[in-house]
């Protein structure tokens, strides 16, 4: 089994607490997207990554100084969103972070796919950013089907705790012979499943800390999830589609 999450926009560099394991496996296409950024103004720039002058000038000047190959943090402490912070792998035991080695993925306009502890470092540039790239019109052509493909070489079962952003940067490409299965974690209200995106985040890291506590490789174990006062609705899921709804009292 392998698990994809989506990363988050606000990064951190952190080169004393975990060593890193390697580089990221598309590297050369990412030294390709650095180039191209770099060659872009901050004008140009900040229209791409629709943030405000002072995010703008903060990821510039991390353009202007990128190095892809040095002072490097692990990507899952990298990332600082709300998933990774539910996740809480700086404070995983040595086995849950062998468990994340092996089954998590996280996907990403820059790098791709990485692998828990591959070395990166802090970037801007979203899966969904309208970037022409060597003649591809945006980057969820300019990454084709490789994420998938790789995917596909290493399970035949794929859990998706992506944004949909993420998701369909793999889902589209992968083979029929690789199952995905996809989370929803919402509340009912007005006779339909409403999803809030901080709530959303919130439950994927805390599923993906559960699957590592548990060591879960087994699909039919996922509908047990019942962290954060979710529940699997066996009543609104399909084979390839569990449901989780929040109790209505915390």
């Amino acid at each position: 089994m392998r698990v994809v999450i989506s990363p988050a926009k606000k990064m951190i560099t952190e080169t004393d607490s975990f060593p890193i394991d390697g580089l990221p496996l598309f590297l050369e296409r990412t030294e390709r997207l650095s180039s191209i950024l770099q060659a872009m103004s901050p004008r140009e720039l900040q229209a791409l990554w629709k943030c405000n002058d002072a995010i703008t000038r903060l990821n510039v000047d991390r353009l202007a100084h990128m190095d892809l190959y040095q002072a490097l943090t692990p990507a899952v402490i990298a990332y600082e969103g709300i998933q990774y912070r539910y996740m809480a792998p700086g404070v995983m035991e040595t086995a849950h972070l062998d468990y994340l080695r092996k089954h998590l993925r996280i996907l990403s306009g820059f790098y791709g796919l990485l692998r828990p502890f591959d070395g990166v470092t802090p970037y801007r540039l979203e899966m969904q950013a309208r970037l022409p790239v060597d003649g591809f019109r945006d980057l969820y052509q300019f990454w084709g089907s490789r994420l998938a493909d790789q995917l596909a070489s290493e399970t035949d079962l794929v859990l998706n705790l992506a944004s949909k952003e993420y998701s369909l940067a793999v889902e589209p490409h992968l083979p029929q012979t690789v199952r995905f299965i996809t989370c929803t974690f919402g509340e009912w209200k007005n006779g339909k499943v409403i999803e809030k995106g901080t709530m959303c985040k919130m439950a994927r890291g805390q599923m993906v800390r559960w699957l590592a506590e548990r060591n879960i490789t087994d699909a039919a174990k996922l509908p047990a999830f019942d962290q954060l006062n979710y529940r699997f609705s066996p009543g609104l899921s399909t084979e390839d589609h569990l449901v989780f709804l929040k109790d209505s009292v915390d």
